[in-house]
């Protein structure tokens, strides 16, 4: 099994990654690690040394001089392409540097797959200290949730690239991340590629598919990843786009009938946030996490306002930026 991590400036959360894998339940001869580092102005690469000469099957990438543009893909797929190439496993394993892995993630992946299925994906989940990163992690649960629900009625929904298996051979057939178009959501493009040769993508919620990430630290911050997102999002088929549409639709739909029956509106809009939590309950349950009632029953008003400033956020003229990168 191959576990790839492209790494860019990671030295304050990469050890915590490292320390996890190296807890991985799962015979060490057959595990190989491929790590890059994607031109880091940190202490990222001598971190990356330091953890192969602790560690066997394990092999570093720097990615520099021809091998920066060595694909016209973005720099984090450019350099998952070029580990891809030097990777043995029957099924490759993506995660990030900012990440940290449970013991039977590996295990739990590899048990978790069938023969339809090509790419699958586990559930991240992001640790919360404060009540901006616990509106982070109930607005994952929500992707997540919807995303399982796609994959189980059998529609593309997409790679999250900081938790996701690829087999082998639904790698190779697809023709790998270098064959994918630019794209700055390059799980997305990977899992187009996958599907359309008849593979499954599947969402697995279980404890062991569970990894943990951390929030964002500031709105800024946020408006910039979302931005980044957003991107990808505008691509999806139609059906996605009109779905997304009517989910945001509902606030100015619920403030027309506020406006004239206050307590109808407020009415639908109670019975909406309770079955909007009681489902991110059940789907969070199956992966052994618990989440608050009293966050879930406000959680609407930050979702009004951290999709409405990304709209707005998208539309400004302003460059994506990316791992400390700046992109038109």
């Amino acid at each position: 099994m191959s576990v790839l991590v492209a790494s860019r400036n990671e030295e304050k959360d990469l050890p915590y990654l490292l320390a996890s894998l190296h807890g991985l339940d799962y015979p060490s001869e057959q595990l190989e690690f491929l790590m890059a580092d994607d031109q880091s102005e940190d202490d990222t690469l001598r971190i990356l040394k330091e953890w192969k000469e602790r560690t066997t099957n394990c092999k570093i990438f720097p990615i520099k001089g021809q091998q920066l543009r060595k694909y016209p893909i973005n720099g984090k797929a450019n350099a998952l392409a070029i580990m891809a190439k030097e990777a043995n496993g029957e099924f490759l394993f993506f995660t990030d540097a900012d990440c940290v892995v449970g013991e039977n993630w590996v295990k739990e992946g590899v048990n978790s797959f069938s023969e339809k299925i090509g790419l699958l994906n586990g559930v991240t989940e992001l640790e919360s200290h404060t009540l901006f990163a616990e509106f982070q992690k109930i607005d994952w649960w929500n992707i997540l949730a919807i995303t399982k629900i796609v994959s189980d009625m059998g529609a593309h929904t997409t790679g999250l690239g900081n938790n996701m298996v690829i087999s082998r051979k639904a790698y190779l057939e697809s023709g790998g991340f270098e064959n994918t178009e630019f794209s700055w959501t390059e799980d997305l493009e990977i899992s187009r590629s996958i599907n359309r040769l008849g593979f499954q993508i599947h969402q697995q919620v279980s404890p062991g598919m569970l990894l943990k990430t951390k929030a964002e630290r500031s709105w800024s911050e946020l408006l910039k990843q979302r931005k980044r997102w957003l991107k990808g999002v505008v691509s999806l088929p139609w059906k996605w786009k009109v779905s997304l549409g009517f989910h945001l639709l509902f606030f100015p739909a619920i403030a027309w009938i506020l406006a004239s029956n206050v307590s109808l509106g407020f009415g639908i809009w109670g019975l909406k946030i309770l079955l909007q939590s009681y489902f991110l309950i059940v789907v969070s349950n199956k992966a052994g996490r618990k989440l608050s009632w009293m966050i879930l029953a406000i959680y609407d008003f930050y979702y009004l306002l951290a999709s409405s400033l990304t709209i707005l956020y998208y539309f400004w003229p302003s460059k994506i930026t990316w791992k400390s990168r700046n992109y038109l």
